[in-house]
């Protein structure tokens, strides 16, 4: 009855039958065959039929009907707010926030007194490093972690060498993994905490956290470690892989935007400085009203993913074979970026030899995917993750990220499959570089003439 509802609004609410091409066509009729003028989008210059569709799982997710069902009694009837103690509504609000506070235990195997809610995962990454090494200041003065870092983990630990505390950032090997002899060695006694990603957010390598959560468990160091591309992607088991701190993040997993979550040990206990001030809520680590239903939203999305993540993963990684396969069947030069065996199926990095990356991105109109090169205001500069991986640059500004999720379609993928082989070969047919090396020429080894 409640999903019928929802479904009502959802159509009253996208009348123009042209939709999302993920979450939304779960719950929505399909768009008819051909677009009808009125269906024509345009956006900072750009007019396509109707929405693109989504290969962008790993900037965000859509929310899964599921987790909206679950939401909505909080936003309308059960409005209460978590922290009021003295009547109904702030009961029923706090036993919700409770519970969901179980189920993002459940899914990591945690004690629910261990997890703490934040505004995401950025916040959380802040309160780990900035909060620890805070709290610990007097006798630890050193961090370590690895130049393929989230760019949040990144800064703070910038912000911690403002302060006089020294950092080491770890390289990786070309594969995208940490060397765990590198990582031993580079433990002193006063190191305070170790943090590394759990599954790169720009090209999918899964660090061996158990590894990791050993060596840093001998040298008696907090382990901190990045999950939010990880979280109901992988298996995640804290006492297994000896974590003691993680952050996570709600709408990675199909939950709501605006919420995550810090895992925080109790045995042997971790403590932090807060990062904010405020009236002392989830037991003074993080002040500020709990959003009941953001918060439910998220419990909700880690019950799911507890649950169909098996499914999820062979699904996703039937479709990242069909992707890949499609892609490289039709065209050579193509690169996968990254450790092929120790990585995440749904994210899928790869780099087109002789085409640059933002000219293919501007090309593929029809598919919402992004580019491995970050663009500045004077210049385009490769993504520091490939370059840490040593990518030769040329092909570091060739990179796309196809990001693959619960609601992709095989018809999706083939879809991105043509609309990518079309642009990349119309790019190449423009190339000089290319035709030279089809007729033979060794271009790494000419000597070009300076002016």
């Amino acid at each position: 009855m409640a999903a019928a509802k929802h479904l009502s609004l959802i159509r009253r609410a996208f009348p123009a039958r042209r939709l999302l091409s993920t979450a939304t066509a779960a719950v929505v009729d399909p768009p008819p065959p051909m677009a009808a003028e009125e269906d024509v989008i345009s956006m900072k210059g750009v007019r396509i039929s109707g929405r693109p569709l989504y290969l962008d799982m790993q900037a965000t997710s859509p929310v899964d009907p599921r987790v909206l069902d679950a939401m909505i009694p909080f936003y309308l009837s059960r409005f209460g707010n978590p922290h009021s103690r003295t009547h109904f509504y702030g009961w029923e609000s706090d036993a919700a926030v409770e519970t969901a506070r179980a189920q993002v235990a459940a899914l990591v195997g945690a004690n629910p007194k261990e997890i703490f809610f934040t505004s995401g995962a950025t916040e959380s990454n802040n309160i780990s490093v900035k909060g620890v090494m805070h709290f610990y200041r007097d006798k630890k003065r050193h961090v370590i972690t690895t130049q393929t870092e989230h760019k949040c983990v990144l800064d703070s630990c910038r912000y911690l060498q403002q302060e006089g505390f020294e950092v080491t950032y770890l390289p990786v090997r070309p594969d995208g993994l940490v060397d765990l002899d590198r990582l031993a060695a580079a433990i002193r006694p006063d190191t305070g905490l170790v943090s590394v990603m759990a599954v790169n957010n720009e090209i999918g390598v899964v660090q061996p956290l158990e590894e990791i959560g050993r060596i840093c468990k001998e040298k008696g160091v907090p382990f901190h470690t990045d999950a939010a591309q990880a979280l109901g992607k992988i298996p995640i088991d804290v006492e297994k892989m000896g974590i003691g701190l993680m952050s996570l993040s709600g709408h990675k997993i199909y939950g709501p935007k605006g919420v995550g979550a810090l895992y925080l040990r109790r045995r042997p206990r971790i403590r932090v400085e807060p990062q904010m001030s405020g009236g002392g809520q989830e037991r003074g680590i993080r002040s500020g009203t709990v959003p009941t239903p953001l918060v439910v939203g998220m419990g909700a999305a880690c019950e799911i993913s507890m649950k169909e993540m098996e499914y999820d993963g062979r699904r996703v990684a039937a479709l990242q074979e069909r992707l890949l396969n499609g892609i490289r069947s039709r065209l050579d030069g193509v690169v996968i970026n990254g450790s092929v065996e120790h990585r995440y199926a749904g994210n899928l990095n790869i780099s087109f030899a002789y085409v640059e990356g933002e000219s293919l991105l501007m090309g593929l109109k029809e598919v919402a995917v992004s580019s491995g090169s970050a663009c500045t205001s004077a210049s385009l500069e490769p993504s520091y993750v490939l370059r840490a991986l040593g990518v030769d640059e040329d092909m570091a500004h060739t990179s796309i990220r196809f990001g693959i999720g619960r609601f992709t379609t095989e018809a999706e993928i083939d879809r991105a499959i043509e609309l990518t082989v079309n642009q990349v070969e119309k790019l190449r047919e423009m190339s000089p570089l290319y035709e030279m090396v089809k007729e033979g020429i060794d271009i790494k080894n000419i000597q070009w003439a300076q002016h």
